[in-house]
């Protein structure tokens, strides 16, 4: 049975001397893997519809197994990615991310302009650290994750000072501090980042300019949570991390 859908490939592998085992995101079915046939020769009307992040229009050939991809026509090679190491370690993470969050087959249709819109912005020089921080905390609920944002995870209180808390599983006031002696101290501006990057509709991104100290905090507090709580060790994630340490040297 023949299918045509929009996707985004998240995972292009090498399988013997010609052939990819290709891994897209689609709108329409969610998580489809394929064959793309021929796919590794430079002449292939495949090789370029079946590099990572590239999104466009496909027809695959569906069985009981395993699809085999047919044609694609490019809507973005997502070219300004490829061609960056910074954005393309970020891109890969956020597919990476994705990839081991979702199931085969699942359709979502809200998931997919998550991603889509994620990735544009990242070829189009928008702030890599924030980018990437949304679509994480835009993730948790697809891993099933719901922290508290609105208010004191211990008493309920939405006004006061507050941090982070891993135990309580979100937000903690200062009257709550001593319930948890490891709680993480955030400035304020982060807390309301947290909250805004977990509620925020991507599409109306707009300007934004964090102080690196408030991406730290961030980041400290995001990747502590997902160490935590999703069960995920991404070594795209480990790259990552070993690449802002960099920047951070730099």
């Amino acid at each position: 049975m023949l299918k045509k859908f929009e996707g985004i490939v998240i995972r292009s592998t090498d399988y013997s001397e010609s052939n990819k085992i290709v891994t897209i995101y689609t709108r329409e079915f969610g998580k489809l893997g394929m064959m793309a046939r021929g796919a590794k020769k430079p002449n292939s009307r495949l090789a370029a519809v079946s590099q990572l992040f590239t999104y466009g229009y496909y027809l695959v050939q569906t069985g009981n197994g395993l699809g085999t991809l047919q044609q694609g026509e490019m809507i973005s090679s997502m070219r300004g990615i490829r061609e960056d190491i910074f954005k393309t370690a970020y891109a890969s993470y956020i597919v990476d991310l994705l990839d081991k969050s979702v199931d085969d087959k699942q359709a979502n249709p809200y998931l997919f302009e998550l991603l889509s819109q994620t990735l544009n912005y990242m070829n189009e020089d928008t702030d890599l650290d924030i980018l990437t921080h949304i679509f994480e905390m835009k993730m948790l609920p697809v891993l099933g994750l719901y922290p508290t944002l609105n208010q004191c995870a211990v008493c309920g209180s939405q006004e006061g000072k507050f941090g982070f808390s891993i135990r309580e599983n979100g937000l903690i006031c200062h009257r709550c501090f001593e319930k948890d002696p490891y709680h993480l101290p955030m400035s304020q501006a982060s807390i309301r980042l947290l909250r805004l990057f977990y509620l925020l509709d991507i599409n109306r991104l707009g300007a934004i300019s964090v102080k690196p100290e408030t991406k730290k905090e961030l980041r400290t507090a995001i990747s502590m949570y997902y160490d935590e709580y999703s069960g995920l060790h991404l070594k795209s994630k480990r790259f990552l991390d070993q690449l802002d340490r960099f920047k951070d040297l730099l």
